[in-house]
């Protein structure tokens, strides 16, 4: 049972008691002790629920980063925040979309359902929507014949997972974004074509992610947000806050 279906049940629970007291209870002269805990209980947890519910179904919703698939940009153990109403207005648990609003763009980074398993949440950055030709040859991206530009910035080792890496920072589309690249992986060549409804997805740690590459294109129907900001940050390796990345933007 995910979080989202235990949220909406104890929202209607909880009203159902608190509407219950309002046509009936409050008309009875109720002994029960327990029967009063239980409204008093309701009415106070109900809006809390109502504006948790809300809040995180509607506007924005907390999600914590488990992986090192999308560093420099993101490092395990930032908690990013994300707008849940960019991609159209969504029903609770079911997810199914009733305002559209805006499409996901190049560059986004995106959470949305693992297309193999959609009770697990991902996060990856949008690099091919509906229509693009995408093309990865040498590890340079092509979008619809155009060359992703890809400036060299340093060598450096992945504090995630200890690997030389090199350092580049890319412009996908008009959106400038850091990348690593391992040299001594050997490039996985492709080209493929993004088909109606669906987008194509991969991490910044190009050589490090598990990403539409490797499990295919994500369907309208997952996307469930856009992040655009690191409100907490936690170093697992110190136990301490990583207080550089706290605040920022994400691009």
């Amino acid at each position: 049972m995910t979080f989202a279906l235990i949220l909406v049940i104890l929202t209607l629970l909880s009203g159902f008691v608190v509407l219950l007291n309002k046509l009936w209870f409050r008309h009875q002269n109720i002994n029960s002790k327990i029967i009063r805990k239980i409204i008093e209980h309701a009415s106070s947890f109900f809006p809390i629920f109502l504006t948790v519910l809300l809040l995180r179904s509607f506007i924005i919703e907390p999600f914590r980063i488990p992986s090192g698939s999308l560093e420099p940009t993101l490092k395990v153990g930032d908690f990013v925040a994300v707008n849940k109403f960019a991609y159209g207005l969504r029903l609770p648990v079911s997810e199914t979309k009733i305002i559209a609003i805006q499409q996901p763009k190049h560059g986004d980074i995106a959470v949305f359902r693992w297309p193999p398993a959609p009770h697990y949440d991902y996060i990856k950055r949008v690099i091919g929507v509906p229509g693009d030709l995408i093309q990865y040859n040498n590890k340079l991206l092509t979008i619809n014949g155009k060359p992703m530009e890809q400036k060299f910035i340093k060598y450096m080792v992945d504090e995630n997972s200890g690997k030389s890496v090199a350092k580049y920072r890319e412009n996908l589309d008009g959106i400038e974004h850091d990348i690593y690249i391992r040299p001594a992986v050997k490039a996985s060549n492709f080209k493929i074509q993004v088909p109606e409804g669906q987008y194509f997805m991969m991490g910044d740690n190009r050589d490090d992610s598990a990403d539409s590459r490797f499990w295919g294109f994500v369907s309208d129907k997952y996307l469930r947000g856009k992040a655009f900001f690191v409100w907490m940050s936690w170093d697992s390796k110190i136990s301490a806050p990583r207080w550089s990345s706290i605040g920022h933007m994400i691009y």
